[in-house]
């Protein structure tokens, strides 16, 4: 592929599209060329963030392996798609494995390039930040999915799993009754003891009067729907970049309250734990989250 050919195609995607032709032609000088054969790893979650990549020709599987060995498919990506940026953007490990599923022609861009350019074109990170909302929110449509499915197993039916789980917490009981050591029945998380959940009432109260902020920890595409009206968007997954745009400068001892999770994401506590390791000295979450904002008829926007 010649240089005109990778810069026409860097001009072509909406990533690039409003970079100058003169920075154009740098970064084209700066990619690097990679054949990637069929069904071989390009990188595994775990591995540190090193490169973004453009897919030339071919198509790749994105895929998260838990520690039993599981796997679940996450997408598929093909020509002129791009991967690799999460990493990069949040300055974490890779979080999901990529695999070629037949043979791909890539454009590899260094993280040192990658991040001149966002130094040097800010409203690239805006783009950046829109495409991986939309990909974390088919991720999390898929991970409810796999959940849904794996929560019931085959055959069983309500009246199984009921007796199931009455069956197992009586027989916690009598061994708690039998066993002055015994066994805690619920968990009990330290996390869940040192952040405060509060309720939407007071809640309500703290936002009212002007010196609490509230932060929605979904992923852009659920905040765009519709959110507290006022909350500023901190996503889990773009913690580092939206903290150093919306909060680096917020005084630590300034009231915050977290909430945004679903069934397959605790984000409101992920973010609360963040926020706290960063020295914010105030933070709760609110409990019930925005359904049960929505339900006492709190404002909200759009």
């Amino acid at each position: 592929m010649t240089g005109k050919n990778e810069k026409e195609r860097l001009s072509e995607s909406p990533l690039f599209e409003d970079i100058p032709k003169e920075k154009l032609d740098e970064i084209t000088r700066a990619l690097e060329e990679k054949i990637v054969p069929p069904h071989t790893i390009i990188f595994r979650q775990g591995d540190p963030g090193d490169a973004f990549y453009i897919i030339n020709s071919g198509k790749v599987r994105v895929f998260r392996k838990e520690a039993d060995g599981v796997e679940t498919d996450l997408s598929q990506l093909g020509p002129a798609e791009s991967f690799g940026e999460m990493a990069l953007f949040t300055r974490e490990a890779r979080s999901a494995n990529v695999e070629a599923i037949e043979e791909t022609h890539l454009s590899v861009l260094r993280k040192d390039q990658f991040d001149r350019v966002l130094k040097d074109y800010p409203q690239v990170s805006l783009t950046f930040i829109k495409q991986m909302s939309k990909r974390l929110r088919r991720r999390d449509e898929t991970l409810v999915d796999v959940v849904q499915r794996q929560f019931w197993l085959p055959g069983l039916s309500l009246f199984d799993f009921i007796l199931i789980a009455g069956l197992t917490l009586l027989c916690g009981v009598i061994y708690n009754k039998s066993n002055p050591r015994g066994i805690r029945l619920i968990p009990q998380l330290r996390f869940e003891e040192e952040v405060v959940k509060v309720l939407p009432s007071p809640a309500l109260a703290k936002y009212e009067e002007g010196d609490t902020l509230l932060v929605d920890a979904r992923p852009s595409s659920f905040f765009e729907q519709q959110h507290i009206k006022g909350a500023i968007n901190v996503p889990l997954a773009l913690f580092e970049l939206m903290y150093m745009m919306e909060l680096g400068e917020v005084d630590k001892a300034k009231k915050i309250i977290v909430y945004g999770r679903s069934i397959s994401s605790r984000s409101d506590e992920e973010v609360a734990r963040k926020l706290i390791l960063r020295g914010h000295k105030n933070i709760e979450i609110l409990q019930g989250g925005l359904s049960a904002w929505k339900k006492k008829g709190y404002p909200v926007e759009p």
